[in-house]
């Protein structure tokens, strides 16, 4: 082999070296969101096929429920409901103990614009919640238009407050862990913090190769939800969070 061809193969191999191995704990159809839920101590997970499931945390499968004709790409969990990113709609709300949905629709007009959220081929992709805030990560492959949409709860619509550019492409899993934004860029194979005070990208994380589009945490670990099929377990010692 030539110096000249050495130098990135050694790159490239030593990247791999450093990039961390996770443990798959479940198979779950084309999974596309993921979020823990402290009360029971268990995972949900999204599928693009209109179906959640819930999880231990230790991979087993304890229940699937259908909701419809639903393109789920992120899921978030409050007390006694579940929110739902639907790539090319909205919002999508479930009540936990009865299944009850209802839309939350969004007004996408900001600062004398109108923002492009909902695209069947870029559009939500993933979702947190932060107090009474929702943010909304908007999947691109072009690092301009590939953003953050934060909306305010208890309007109705709900209204656009801020945008975060961050200029990452194809970011489609996003969660808020202890005052950080966490997203996973499925294009680049990247975990990323965003600090919410200081406006900016903290630490990037190098993921083995997959097709990342969900991030979860619990006390000592972080699920990564795979369109693949896979969901994956890290200590977050591993990944250096």
């Amino acid at each position: 082999m030539k110096p000249i061809l050495l130098i990135p193969f050694l790159l490239f191999t030593l990247l791999l070296a450093k990039t961390p191995k996770g443990e798959v704990i479940a198979q779950i159809p084309e999974a596309s969101g993921i979020t823990y839920r402290k009360q029971t101590d268990t995972l949900i997970v999204a599928n693009d096929e209109g179906s959640y499931y819930t999880l231990s945390t230790k991979g087993k499968i304890l229940s699937k429920k259908r909701l419809g004709k639903y393109d789920l790409e992120g899921v978030v969990s409050d007390e006694n409901t579940l929110i739902f990113a639907i790539e090319d709609r909205g919002l999508l709300v479930v009540d936990k103990k009865t299944d009850k949905k209802s839309v939350l629709m969004i007004d996408t007009s900001y600062k004398e614009k109108y923002i492009t959220l909902f695209n069947k081929k870029s559009g939500i992709e993933g979702i947190a919640k932060v107090g009474d805030r929702l943010y909304l990560a908007k999947q691109s492959k072009k690092r301009k238009d590939s953003f953050i949409a934060v909306v305010q709860l208890g309007t109705s619509p709900l209204a656009i407050v801020d945008v975060i550019e961050h200029h990452i492409k194809d970011t489609a899993g996003l969660t808020y862990h202890k005052g950080y934004l966490y997203m996973v860029s499925d294009k680049e194979d990247l975990l990323l913090k965003y600090d919410l005070d200081k406006k900016k990208i903290v630490q990037k994380v190098h993921l083995m190769k997959g097709a990342w589009e969900g991030i979860a945490f619990d006390a000592k670990n972080v699920y990564l939800a795979d369109d693949n099929g896979r969901i994956v377990k890290y200590s977050k010692k591993a990944l250096g969070l």
